[in-house]
């Protein structure tokens, strides 16, 4: 009898141990994410499974599981650069992740004017790529214009755009208060972002830097079919570093 009662609290020991050694993993260093909208196609699909590094630009209270308010600010903090694409809580709620790209900088200036993004008064340099279709939750085909945005750093990555004619292709010229950031989606017309309900997000709200994808499904096959799982896996996505 004592050796079942020592078995059985080792195992519980064994499970708590499992436990907060994965809580450390996920509020200090990496996270899971899921891709679950298509506001940043063509970096990132719906359906990509993604790393987040915590470490990135330091630990504030969204870090922690459930955001627990254990202490106010950021620890060993660093910035994020323009051009990275990071998870943040929605400064609206701060609860609800979004995944979108560093556009505006504190005390940048960004307006758009036709589609076309200016950061502090230049236009930023966009080259025509090729046409982009996704296939939405009915099988229908969306056809965007796949453009590379050429940041004032020179880092380059990819955008859509259904047109330049758009609601939220045209933009006021504001100014990002200091302490935070002008955050974009990559698909421009089909984005909740800083231009939207957003709006500047605070240092604070930063949970991490996205890494890499470790999945990626599409809407394919069934999950009650086994054998139409392969068809369901994107492989050509998988292990991507995310730029």
């Amino acid at each position: 009898m004592e050796k079942e009662e020592e078995s059985f609290v080792d195992t519980i020991k064994t499970v708590i141990y499992a436990i907060l050694i994965a809580v450390v993993i996920r509020s200090l260093w990496f996270e899971p994410f899921k891709i679950p909208s298509g506001s940043m196609y063509p970096t990132l699909y719906v359906g990509d499974y993604l790393f987040v590094s915590k470490y990135t630009y330091g630990y504030s209270r969204h870090s922690l599981p459930f955001s627990l308010p254990l202490f106010k600010g950021r620890i060993w903090s660093d910035n994020p650069q323009r051009g990275d694409v990071i998870v943040f809580k929605n400064p609206q709620d701060n609860s609800t992740d979004f995944i979108k790209r560093v556009i505006g900088l504190p005390k940048d200036k960004i307006k758009l004017e036709k589609g076309r993004l200016f950061i502090n008064g230049k236009k930023l340099e966009r080259k025509n790529k090729d046409d982009f279709i996704i296939r939405n939750h009915y099988g229908a085909s969306e056809h965007y214009n796949r453009y590379i945005e050429v940041l004032p750093e020179g880092k380059e990555h990819y955008i859509l755009e259904v047109s330049d004619n758009e609601p939220n292709d045209n933009f006021m010229e504001v100014e990002v208060p200091e302490g935070h950031y002008f955050m974009m989606g990559d698909n421009r017309d089909r984005s909740d972002d800083s231009r939207v309900n957003v709006g500047f997000v605070p240092l604070e709200n930063m949970v991490g830097k996205a890494r890499f994808l470790f999945y990626s499904h599409n809407d394919e096959g069934a999950w009650y079919l086994p054998w139409t799982w392969p068809k369901k896996i994107r492989w050509s996505r998988l292990f991507n570093i995310i730029n």
